[in-house]
């Protein structure tokens, strides 16, 4: 019976990309277990971890075999007519095919034929053995090693200098190998090292080379002599403990990056406590806190209330009881970080924003769009027309005057100023924070101050949405310049590609209007946008149409996956197809479709709905008119006609006000009639009268039918 034990694979290096590391780590852990799986020498549901240091991949799989179980196959020889002679004897491609099988003694009884004419062949049963394990991890690591999803390589020299020297390309020069299945050496190499049992651990804290028994002792030898966590979520898992610990009761900012990079950085994490001069604090917090995280990867502390404090946590990759040289040797360090970051922030203020302003037309947006002074100009027409059509939105709380209008103008020459302060120059994910401040120590505006920062939001799917109004009207100007622009420059999203992230824009689009409530009408408003670009290539390419079904694809995805109810792809469609550029009316449609889909009459009315759109698409022309009622003969017409007039005023109510709900089921009291209709009524009368008048009431219905959504698309 073939024995089974687990199998370690250990890839000792020299210090690895930090930012790769889980990455790599899980790559090679995968490759190599999924190698394993397809040979038979693992089964898929075996467990398996992989572990990732700075100077280490491997991993460890619970359950392999000496040897896979030898299997049946069935091979694919060659086409009867090149395998057998005119005189129906083997050919010798026949032969030579079986000989590379191992078949030398030919019998064609024991051929199988398969298929007819052309296309038959000779097939062959064969007993094929399992693979070795020396094999199997072989062939594994190899295609480990050639599918790390590696960004760029290193080439070196094994043994430079003699004549067994070997070049190598990899990641990093790789200086051991481990390959145990159970306590055995398994007898592989890669990279020109031959696997052994032993390893190394932390450079300064290890107790020198480690020799590892087997490998169920991987991790504790490791961890007890090599002082080194080889498991990248245990030493992840170690590290946001000890930053909890040492923050007390102030609040550590850890993201995840940091987090991942840091843990990338060290094999034995130890976090202690540092600190720097109160006067920094005097600059803006996200200032200290981004060139402490993005340049010295530390972790900032704030108080309860959200404000920086003067310590700072530091994760290092040595364990000592007399810490402080390490300590005071950071604080060193990070001091002249943040006195850059003072002299940034006070250079900047001596330079009102309005003044950068004028320099905007200096900087080139796009070649064929103008500069950002231009650029600027179109967004400021842009929100003041936004502006005007939201009024009313606002109407209780405070009317838009044409004060207001200016305060959206002015917003507008301000909201990109601060990418010629030195501060954004230095950090650019700070655009925008930077114009806050900036803004609010010029003594602007408070709106205006806040939409500098708030005019980039949603920056992705998930983000928060702008709180103040000119935020929220610039931030809709902003993404929809962009998109118009980009689109009529030959640009727009093709496959995969979207360098200007028309997409995350037109994300952004569909969330400021519908989460807003706004009342825009997309259509007049693309239309505006568009006269806003001087270039004729733009005016020729920007397709309108386009855009919005862009858009409108955009807006599907977004009601798919926000809000309480999962809609059906029926339910989308009914409501999107069914409107233009009214995007702020679609989730109270969404909801009255849906609770319209658990009525009774909904599938009558539906599938009518389907009907009518077949009848009228072929039928409809336009000197049919309107009803007469002097023509309706027949009960049927005359019921649906008389039902369709007493609901008109409610549908035609509860639709201005909005009430999809109550529009949709007010159409229910049509679903009998409309049956009767349909049984009783030949619409094609040989009565051209006759037919005009019956279409004509249906044309009426339809009109009823697809006020809220076209109800077609929920027919069975």
């Amino acid at each position: 019976m073939t024995q089974s034990a687990p199998l370690l694979i250990e890839l000792l290096t020299e210090e690895l990309p930090p930012k790769s590391l889980k990455r790599l780590g899980e790559s090679f852990a995968q490759q190599i277990f999924n190698k394993l799986v397809t040979d038979g020498l693992v089964k898929e549901n075996t467990d398996y971890r992989f572990f990732a240091t700075p100077r280490r991949m491997a991993v460890y799989i619970a359950d392999v075999l000496e040897k896979a179980s030898d299997h049946h196959v069935k091979e694919k020889l060659l086409p009867v007519s090149i395998a057998l002679t005119p005189e129906g004897k083997p050919s010798a491609p026949l032969l030579k095919k079986l000989a590379s099988l191992g078949v030398h003694e030919v019998d064609l009884d024991r051929l199988e034929r398969q298929g007819e004419g052309k296309n038959e062949a000779f097939f062959i049963a064969l007993n094929k053995p399992g693979v070795e394990l020396a094999t199997g991890v072989q062939n594994a690591l190899d295609v480990s090693i050639t599918q790390l999803p590696i960004a760029k390589t290193m080439h070196y020299q094994i043994k430079p200098g003699t004549k067994d020297a070997i070049d190598v390309q990899f990641v990093r020069p790789a200086h051991r190998l481990i390959a145990l299945h159970g306590a055995n050496i398994v007898s592989v190499q890669a990279l020109g090292i031959k696997a052994n049992r032993t390893t190394l651990g932390h450079r300064f804290l290890s107790c020198g080379e480690l020799e590892i028994a087997d490998a169920n002792s991987y991790e504790a030898v490791l961890s007890s002599q090599g002082k080194v966590i080889p498991h990248f979520q245990d030493r992840l898992t170690s590290i946001k403990s000890q930053l909890l610990q040492q923050a007390g009761h102030h609040q550590v900012l850890m993201p995840d990056a940091l987090l991942e990079e840091v843990n990338s950085l060290v094999e034995w994490p130890k976090v202690y406590s540092c600190e720097f001069e109160k006067e920094f604090l005097e600059i803006p917090q996200e200032c200290l806190i981004l060139t402490m995280q993005t340049n010295q990867k530390y972790f900032a502390l704030t108080d309860s209330n959200g404000k920086l404090v003067n310590q700072f946590l530091i994760v290092s990759n040595i364990e000592t009881t007399s810490p402080e040289s390490i300590i005071s040797g950071n604080e060193r360090v990070v001091r002249p970080r943040l006195s850059d970051a003072k002299f940034f922030y006070q250079q900047d203020l001596k330079v009102p924003l309005i003044k950068r302003f004028e320099q905007l037309s200096q900087v080139v947006y796009h070649n064929k769009l103008g500069n950002q002074q231009e650029r600027i100009g179109r967004i400021g027409a842009i929100a003041q027309y936004i502006s005007r059509v939201v009024s009313e939105h606002y109407q209780d709380s405070a009317p838009i005057t044409t004060e207001y209008v200016q305060l959206c103008e002015r917003g507008a020459m301000l909201m990109k100023a601060d990418l010629l302060t030195d501060m954004v120059g230095e950090f650019p994910e700070l655009q925008g924070i930077m114009g806050r401040y900036y803004a609010s120590h010029d003594g602007e505006n408070h709106e205006i101050a806040q939409a500098c920062a708030e005019h980039y939001l949603p920056r992705f799917a998930g983000d928060h949405l702008p709180t103040s109004r000119i935020g929220l009207i610039l931030a809709l100007a902003d993404k929809l310049e962009t998109i118009v622009g980009i689109w009529g420059i030959g640009l727009s999203p093709t496959g995969e590609k979207d360098p200007y992230a028309l997409r995350r824009h037109a994300l952004g689009v569909c969330r400021l209007i519908v989460e807003n409530n706004l009342p825009i009408d997309l259509v007049p408003l693309l239309e505006f946008c568009l006269t806003q670009f001087k270039s004729e290539e733009v005016q020729q390419k920007a397709s309108i149409t386009d855009i919005l079904q862009f858009l409108k694809d955009r807006l599907k995805s977004y009601v798919k996956e926000s809000g309480d109810i999962t809609y059906t792809t029926e339910e989308i469609e009914a409501v999107l197809s069914n409107i233009k550029g009214q995007f702020f009316e679609v989730p109270k449609k969404l909801q009255a479709v849906h609770h319209f889909q658990q009525l009774p009459q909904a599938l009558i009315l539906a599938n009518a709905n389907k009907r009518l759109n077949n009848i009228l698409k072929k039928n409809l022309t336009e000197d049919i008119g309107k009803v007469d009622a002097s023509l309706l003969e027949l009960l049927a017409e005359k019921n649906l006609f008389h039902t369709l007039q007493e609901l008109e005023p409610l549908l035609k109510s509860a639709f201005l006000q909005q009430n999809f709900a109550l529009s949709l089921e007010s159409l229910t009291q049509v679903s009998g009639p409309v049956e009767a209709f349909f049984n009783d009524v030949m619409v094609m009368d040989p009565d051209l009268k006759k037919r005009h008048n019956r279409l004509a009431l249906l044309n009426q219905l339809h009109q009823q039918l697809n006020q809220v959504a076209d109800l077609s698309q929920l027919a069975k």
